[in-house]
């Protein structure tokens, strides 16, 4: 794709953001797209937001799990960016009917870091030594792409399908609880929905920040102290719409909750 394409795709992204509306799969339009394509229109996409106020508050890691990636016929993991318009607190209200267009929720692992992490070469040790705390969190993940049928470039330049999240107000220190083997259980209108365990993630969430450094790092961008993290669901992504409320409890972490609107 050339330039004056990449920009013309991350624009009508931004406008189909605003305006909730959907777009047909880039993939299904432009037979030469790349993932470093897909990549460029999302930086423009982000562009478009941030010149519009929003400011970056941390990144994400999307199609970790194998429930996701099958769920989706994405079968690798895909990164985007967060901004402060996406962040909600615990107990608040999440207006999805007025913001989002198709969304699902999943439950994660969100880590605050107070260190920076720039790729290549980080290890998990890196990733635990730069991290302040880890926290529950339900991302609210959402396509501009119709019906969701996204291959890997499509979510990429869709900066990985975001939407909202809201992280749980309980704090924990990452080298307290075993992030591979904790536990957690997902509720919806007060029926379980859902399990998993940090396992689910690339074998564990801290091997999808590594990830995400290395990754990220290959385009020099960093991981930023004071950024949040979200480290891809552990669990099967579940339509909400509003009048929904979700829980989720992670063992050793702590839960978090949402009511959608």
């Amino acid at each position: 794709m050339d330039t004056q394409q990449i920009q013309a795709c991350g624009d009508e992204l931004y406008e189909a953001l605003t305006g909730r509306k959907t777009l047909k799969p880039f993939t299904e339009r432009f037979s030469d797209i790349t993932i470093e394509d897909a990549y460029h229109i999302s930086l423009r996409m982000i562009e478009r937001r941030v010149e519009a106020g929003e400011k970056i508050i941390g990144k994400k890691i999307g199609v970790t799990s194998k429930a996701v990636q099958n769920m989706l016929n994405v079968h690798q993991p895909d990164f985007g960016y967060l901004t402060d318009k996406m962040a909600y607190s615990q107990g608040q209200e999440m207006p999805i009917s007025e913001q989002l267009i198709q969304p699902k929720a999943e439950g994660e692992i969100a880590f605050i870091l107070k260190k920076d992490l720039m790729g290549p070469g980080i290890t998990n040790a890196d990733v635990l030594a730069a991290t302040d705390c880890v926290l529950p969190c339900f991302e609210i993940v959402d396509s501009r792409i119709e019906d969701w049928k996204i291959k890997i470039q499509d979510t990429v330049a869709d900066n990985a399908s975001c939407g909202l999240f809201v992280l749980g107000d309980r704090a924990v220190n990452p080298r307290k609880v075993d992030l591979s083997t904790c536990g957690m259980v997902v509720e919806k209108n007060g029926s379980i929905i859902s399990t998993g365990a940090g396992a689910a993630a690339l074998g564990s969430p801290v091997n999808c920040v590594t990830w995400l450094a290395n990754t990220l790092g290959q385009f020099g961008i960093p991981l930023k102290a004071g950024e949040v993290i979200l480290s891809g669901s552990l669990v099967p992504l579940e339509p909400v719409q509003a009048g929904d409320f979700m829980s989720v409890s992670i063992g050793g972490i702590g839960g978090a909750s949402v009511r959608f609107v």
